[in-house]
């Protein structure tokens, strides 16, 4: 089992990712999220989980950070739901809005992912939704790796004169309305509305 990858990104696609790891190219299926946070750069490192379309033929999926990794992994534990449907999900939706749709038993919004129908909603409801608990859906869970950026926008809110703990209270909810994959500077323009 490999628990992350790391080296050169040889090329980089919405669906798929190829990292140079000791002289190697290994392919990873990626979410569109991933895609996104990956960016330009040329160095990467992706949270791996392996999945066994037949006994001799695995099939490696890559994800930017851990907490869209651990939420892929409670996704294929579903009955009739496979890699493919879950990184269609997370590339569809973010990991806060599935885990959100998951704890208010919200099909509607897991049914608009093409290729989930109404019975796997409800069954991805079911299956999931006591193993996703008040204290997993914090703002920790939308922060996620992103914590450093929620720092620097805090100290920034505070340097321009705002309440710490509005301030705090205002990035929680930005992180949670339009999800972690901002920028600094768009993290404090829309906290900067809120305000």
């Amino acid at each position: 089992m490999i628990y992350q990858i790391e080296g050169k990104l040889i090329e980089k696609t919405p669906t798929y990712a190829v990292i140079d790891a000791g002289g190697v190219g290994y392919i990873m299926q990626i979410s569109l999220n991933t895609f996104t946070k990956i960016g330009d750069s040329e160095k990467c490192k992706l949270f791996t989980e392996s999945l066994y379309i037949r006994d001799d033929m695995p099939k490696f999926y890559g994800f930017f950070d851990v907490a869209e990794r651990n939420l892929f992994r409670q996704l294929v534990s579903v009955s009739g739901v496979g890699g493919t449907s879950a990184l269609l999900m997370l590339s569809s939706l973010s990991a806060a809005e599935i885990q959100q749709a998951i704890v208010t038993g919200n099909v509607m919004l897991l049914k608009s992912v093409k290729g989930i129908g109404e019975k796997t909603a409800q069954r991805i409801i079911v299956d999931l939704k006591g193993k996703m608990g008040k204290e997993e859906f914090s703002s920790d869970f939308f922060v996620g790796s992103h914590n450093k950026i929620k720092e620097e926008a805090l100290s920034a809110l505070v340097m321009l004169g705002f309440n710490k703990l509005a301030a705090d209270k205002v990035l929680d909810k930005v992180l949670k309305t339009e999800g972690t994959g901002q920028t600094v500077e768009q993290m404090i323009k829309s906290a900067l509305k809120n305000l």
